[in-house]
């Protein structure tokens, strides 16, 4: 799979493990973008220190294009991470969820050696 990485010089690069990002998902990400009624952002994804695991995930619209940033075309979708975060979300699949008990974007990421029984955050 090809993404742009974001530079002084656009180019592209090979990402073997990439975010996966669910047709539901998807479909949930450009529904919001109707409702911004902007059609210019990306969904940035990121991991950040925090949380009571440690690190924390960041899913947020962006249109920033940051030095080493890697951005897919994900279902019709512009997904963007950080050069610093892509180490940490190489295989995540990002999903929507909606029923009784939760409503939101779950990652279900193979790089976490655990979490906290909330889920907000991972090691």
């Amino acid at each position: 799979m090809t993404a742009e990485v974001s530079s002084d010089v656009t180019e592209e690069v090979t990402i073997n493990s990439s975010v996966v990002l669910t047709d539901v998902a998807a479909e949930k990400v450009r529904t919001l973008l109707i409702q911004e009624g902007r059609d210019d952002l990306n969904l940035r994804i990121a991991v950040q220190p925090g949380g009571c695991s440690g690190l924390r995930y960041q899913l947020f619209f962006d249109d920033r294009k940051l030095d080493g940033d890697v951005r897919e075309e994900i279902s019709g979708v512009g997904v963007v991470v950080d050069r610093m975060s892509v180490p940490y979300l190489g295989g995540a699949i990002i999903d929507f969820v909606d029923t009784i008990e939760k409503q939101g974007f779950t990652i279900d990421n193979p790089n976490a050696g655990g979490s906290c029984a909330c889920g907000d955050s991972f090691s």
